[in-house]
């Protein structure tokens, strides 16, 4: 939840704010290469359209992840790619995004991006060089150009939204379909991505083996997280399948330049550059803990209605109740300090406010006010909170209206308070951390190490390409997350 950016968006009527709520729920950013567009800061200059899409990508993913050093290694791996390609006179810039889901695209001027989520799931040089490899691919072949006009595309989809708001869910799935759609248009292109990539890796000296290698990963990671069936958590696979055939697909290209084993790997200079990096949510953001949400930086925290998943968006933080009849909505704008809290409401900003019910409250010592709105086939209950100098918007959502969902809203919004300076300083992100493997290590012990709260074990594997049957070796580097 990025302060600047959710101020950027309003509701308009009550069937907008449900819009905006919903598209948001159903499009999140959390690794989908296409989205819906993210409002933009006014620029005193026309900004061109590579500069209006990474200001879009920067604010979706959390902005940029500054490491010297990793960004080093990540530049040197490109110009050795480059080199060995076949445009050797493009040029490329490399940003990576702060954000723990698995991404990487490119943009046709030549910028490209990846997650720290995607170079922590790598293993070696080798990995990290067939992700490059492969996006560079889409830039020589044309492709991102075509992926551009599909992003420009998109801005019809938020429509399908619109159009379906009596069925939130069926909004949703609508969205989610038109995105799949969107992405399987250039489906047929990763495989000739994947073998301009491989071709380019092997000829800079990289085991071409790498990309089957992170593709195999990245479904393992994917099949970690399956327990999440919803269609609207559509993440990297979504425009980047890693399907059995693609990883075949991927191993026939390798053979043709060496058999396994063949190539740099250096599995253990990438290994070195990833010790430190930030794993998960990044606090600085924002973050979530089951139905609480934390925001050191801005010293706020709240808790969503029992039942509720919430997602932290670089617009809003968002929230859903299982079964789709309840929905919340948290944002910030600026508000004059002359105006009050109660003329807010019924300024405009939403439609259909029922002025009678706008009433002065105080939350946990900070001025408030709440009133009820009405939407087609949805009833809000808003409220409004001044902390600092910026006002706290939440926008509660029922299909079905009662006493018992009004309370519900009403002891969530309750709930939000400020953080001491002691629980704001004790919260820290989850890095990773380089360990050596010990004598008497196994994949058990190592995994008990790890600071994640379910499937240790399995995600110690998957971090680390490993199989159940794979046993540690004394000596070897492992990654393990730690708090």
């Amino acid at each position: 939840m990025a302060r600047k950016t959710i101020a950027a968006l309003s509701a308009k009527g009550g069937a907008i704010a449900l819009a905006l709520l919903l598209a948001a729920c159903a499009a999140t950013p959390t690794g989908q290469q296409i989205s819906l567009p993210v409002a933009q800061p006014t620029q005193p200059a026309r900004p061109t359209a590579a500069q209006r899409e990474n200001a879009r990508i920067l604010a979706s993913y959390g902005g940029q992840y500054d490491n010297p050093k990793l960004q080093a290694m990540v530049e040197q791996t490109v110009d050795r790619l480059v080199a060995a390609s076949e445009r050797p006179d493009l040029k490329y810039k490399v940003t990576i995004l702060n954000s723990p889901a698995i991404n990487a695209f490119a943009l046709p001027n030549g910028d490209l991006y990846m997650t720290r989520g995607l170079l922590a799931l790598a293993n070696d040089k080798a990995e990290l060089a067939s992700v490059l490899a492969h996006e560079m691919g889409h830039v020589i072949a044309r492709h991102a150009a075509i992926r551009e006009e599909q992003a420009r595309q998109a801005l019809i989809i938020s429509h399908v939204v619109n159009d379906v708001l009596s069925d939130p869910n069926m909004g949703a799935l609508a969205l989610a379909k038109s995105k799949l759609a969107l992405a399987s248009f250039s489906r047929a292109q990763e495989f000739e991505a994947d073998g301009i990539g491989v071709g380019i890796s092997a000829r800079a000296g990289f085991d071409p083996f790498g990309a089957a290698r992170f593709l195999t990963d990245m479904q393992r990671n994917a099949e970690l997280k399956a327990a999440n069936s919803d269609p609207r958590s559509l993440d990297f696979l979504s425009s980047h399948p890693a399907t059995p055939e693609r990883v075949q697909n991927a191993l026939a290209n390798a053979r043709q330049f060496s058999g396994p084993g063949a190539g740099e790997r250096d599995r253990d200079t990438y290994l070195a550059a990833l010790d430190g990096l930030v794993y998960g949510e990044d606090p600085s953001e924002g973050f979530v803990r089951g139905r609480r949400f934390l925001h050191p930086k801005l010293s706020f925290t709240f808790s969503a209605p029992p039942g509720f998943t919430l997602d932290n968006t670089a617009q809003a933080v968002l929230g859903l109740k299982d079964g789709g009849g309840e929905a919340l909505r948290l944002d910030v704008v600026s508000v004059p300090a002359e105006q009050s809290l109660a003329d807010y409401l019924k300024s405009g900003w939403m439609d259909n406010v029922d002025a009678a019910s706008v009433e002065q409250v105080t939350i946990n010592g900070f001025p408030a006010a709440t009133a009820t709105a009405s939407g087609e086939s949805w009833s809000f209950r808003l409220y409004v909170v001044r902390f600092g100098s910026d006002v706290y918007r939440f926008i509660f959502a029922a299909r079905s209206k009662s006493a018992q969902t009004d309370r519900a809203f009403r002891d969530s919004v309750m709930s939000f308070r400020r953080m001491s300076l002691k629980e704001s300083s004790e919260i820290h992100p989850l890095h990773l951390k380089i360990v050596t493997v010990g004598p008497h290590d196994t994949q058990e012990k190592l995994a008990r190490r790890m600071a994640v709260s379910d499937n240790k074990l399995n995600v110690f594997r998957v971090i680390n390409g490993l199989a159940a049957s794979d046993k540690l070796k004394a000596g070897d580097k492992v990654k393990i997350v730690v708090d």
